[in-house]
Parts: C-alpha cells; structure tokens; sequence
C-alpha cells in the first residue's frame, strides 16, 4: 500500500511520462521536417506549440515535487519493466511499469495535449 497521496502520485506519474512524449513530438517534428508533406508548417507548428505546452507543464509540476520534497528516478529497465523509485518526504517506494502500459500512457497524453489546444481554441470562437 502507497504512502503517497493520489494527487501526489499523480504528478509523479506526470514526471515519468511528459518527459517520454516530449521525445516522441522531438522524433515526430523531425519526421515532418523531413517527410514528404505538401504543407510541413502547420505540422511542425501543431506540434512545437504542443511541445511548448508540455514543456511549461512539466516545468511547474518540477516546482511542485521540488518544493515538497518529492524526487522520482528511474533506477533500471528490461524488455518488460521499467522500475522507478518515488522518494516521498523521507519515505522510499519501488514501482515497476509494465513498459506497454508507459506506451499507452504516453500515447493518452499525447491525444489529450493535441486535443486540448483544439478545444480551447474552439471555446475561444464560440465565445
């Protein structure tokens, strides 16, 4: 059983993954870059604002572990499993994560950070 409050555990998960889906839109930007698209701006802008977005999120979720004494490292990974230490206020916890299930994560935030911006900007012009 977990020591770390839901909330808490929350952001540490959000340590974990924003860094992984940085990587993917970095990857992602480059195969626009250099892909074959009739129109690579509108991509490449989608995703460098997307990647901005992110990148303020992640900054401000730092603040918070750091202010709180909260510290999440990766210690070591297989084919399977990637294992994580969560260090909360004095308290040590191991969480292994099934690697699929890293994946699917990151490709959920993936579709919550791309539709998001769409969404607000729809709220935007209707308002």
């Amino acid at each position: 059983m977990s020591r770390i409050p839901t909330y808490d555990y929350d952001l540490m998960e959000q340590a974990i993954y924003l860094p992984m889906l940085l990587t993917v839109l970095k990857r992602d930007l480059f195969a626009v870059e250099k892909g074959s698209f009739k129109f690579k701006r509108p991509y490449s802008e989608l995703i460098q604002e997307t990647m901005a977005v992110i990148q303020n999120d992640l900054a401000k979720i730092k603040r918070y572990l750091y202010k709180n004494n909260i510290q999440v490292e990766r210690l070591k990974s297989d084919e399977a499993f990637t294992m994580y230490i969560f260090l909360y206020k004095g308290h040590e916890e191991h969480h292994n994560y099934f690697n699929p299930k890293l994946r699917n994560g990151v490709e959920e935030l993936m579709q919550y950070y791309l539709l998001k911006q769409f969404k607000l900007e729809q709220k935007e012009k209707e308002a």
